[in-house]
């Protein structure tokens, strides 16, 4: 039986970072060292400049840092020195071969297996932090108890159902906590220890235990299920805007039914992120896998509903400024893919930026938090890109603002000064639909919400 003391994280990413400086927040008995081959990356958790934006994170990490919370590029010796890790590292989506755009890339996972069987010099419990596969964990399994050494290893699955903007509150107070074993005296052994790690801070109740081939699917089919409620809500918004209906009605006349809740009934451009378009396409891909391909076609109708939602408020905006955005000047308000957040990966604002750019307009970006994301993500477009901090300065001489994040700082704009800067006619296409359009439309501007009826001049 393996006791725990020393846990040791490997991958200091959105994941990685916030819940291990949580647990070390509310586990002062047990050592918690996050380890990343990223040298500039550690150097920021060990600064005062945080590698990633989450609001609370920065007072957690500052109070556990030193006391029971390191991070280092150590990887081996951290591995040496642990009874618990846990691997957090990035399994996106393949761009090659076999399941090419769909399956999940899993190189940089058993990478990291087989250096833990390698450099492994006592048992081990590993957890499964990064979202995976169903049936991974076997693999890994595998992998570790290939040692030729006289140690054991126990594999847990124990997925993240983080929100990035509000991960610190989702770690503090979680919904439930899902930990995933083998069904055997050991694996349940294994389990508890984690359970009890939890038990220090989260109600017995919310702390699930299963099999772990059903923690490993809890994981995709969550976000698939997430996904899919924004994707039909999406598809609505089109209807309503077609018949005159109100999106926002619908989804408060549908979202108080009990048995479907007010939650992920946002209408909006997309949605973004690293795990919902990630997550469903490897469900997809698991489920041709196995010939399921009545299933595989109808989580695809999930992508394929957010991707037209974005093309539709491209084409919305081209059709409403005169069927032409060549040398228009366009502010694009928000990049990260939401709120409270620096991450910018599958954000809508990139798939609009793009197509603009074709349009040979001009776009301007205006972001708090997602400035240097966005030239990332956007440094091999051609066409003329601007990046401003300031809302008020990136208005100046704008034909058109796409609003693209839901940042509350912007709700608290003085739209007249910004009416006043721009180009006439002025034209607002509100992406996340969390501004007062009658207000705006009052100042002067063209309004053009998702899924409610414009107001034009």
């Amino acid at each position: 039986m393996i006791k725990v003391k020393n846990i040791l994280c490997i991958g200091a990413g959105y994941v990685g970072g916030p819940t291990m400086a949580v647990m070390a927040l509310k586990c002062p008995q047990y050592n918690f060292h996050i380890v990343d081959i990223n040298q500039s990356r550690i150097d920021a958790w060990n600064s005062d400049n945080l590698p990633i934006f989450e609001p609370g994170l920065e007072e957690v990490v500052k109070e556990a840092r030193g006391r029971n919370l390191k991070f280092s590029t150590d990887v081996e010796q951290g591995v040496k020195d642990a009874e618990m890790i846990f691997v957090s590292v990035n399994t996106p989506t393949k761009t090659f071969g076999l399941g090419a755009g769909e399956a999940a890339d899993l190189q940089y996972w058993e990478k990291t297996a087989r250096m833990i069987a390698e450099v492994s010099e006592s048992s081990k419990i590993v957890v499964e932090k990064s979202t995976l596969p169903v049936r991974t964990a076997e693999a890994m399994s595998r992998i570790l108890k290939s040692n030729s050494k006289d140690i054991s290893f126990e594999v847990l699955s124990n997925p993240e159902f983080l929100a990035e903007g509000t991960a610190i509150q989702d770690l503090l107070n979680p919904d439930r906590v899902l930990i995933g074993s083998e069904q055997t005296k050991s694996g349940l052994q294994a389990c508890q220890e984690l359970v009890n790690i939890y038990k220090e801070w989260v109600a017995a109740e919310k702390v699930l235990t299963a099999n772990i081939w059903s923690a490993e699917l809890s994981k995709l089919v969550a976000n698939a299920f997430l996904a899919q409620r924004v994707s039909s809500i999406n598809s609505i918004s089109a209807l309503c805007e077609a018949t005159e209906a109100n999106v926002e009605e619908v989804s408060l006349a549908i979202g108080t039914d009990t048995r479907i809740g007010s939650k992920f009934l946002k209408s909006s451009v997309g949605f973004g992120g690293s795990c919902f378009k990630k997550d469903i396409l490897n469900l997809v891909y698991i489920a041709q896998s196995y010939g399921l391909q009545e299933v595989a076609d109808y989580w695809r109708q999930v992508i394929i509903m957010n991707d037209y939602q974005q093309e539709r408020f491209v084409l919305k905006m081209i059709k409403n400024m005169f069927n032409t955005l060549a040398g228009k000047k366009i502010l694009i308000l928000g990049f990260a893919f939401k709120a409270n957040t620096g991450d910018t990966r599958e954000s809508p604002a990139i798939y609009v930026t793009k197509k603009l750019l074709e349009e040979h307009a001009s776009v301007i970006i205006c972001d708090p938090k997602a400035i240097e994301s966005a030239k990332i993500e956007l440094k091999d477009c051609k066409g003329t890109i601007e990046y401003e901090i300031d809302p008020y300065k990136a208005a100046e001489e704008c034909h058109a603002i796409a609003l693209m994040t839901e940042w509350s700082s912007f709700k608290l704009l003085d739209y007249a000064k910004i009416y006043k800067s721009m180009v006439k006619p002025a034209f607002l296409f509100d992406g996340r639909n969390i501004l007062d359009h009658q207000e705006i439309h009052k100042v002067g501007f063209n309004v053009y919400p998702i899924g409610k009826e414009a107001l034009t001049n």
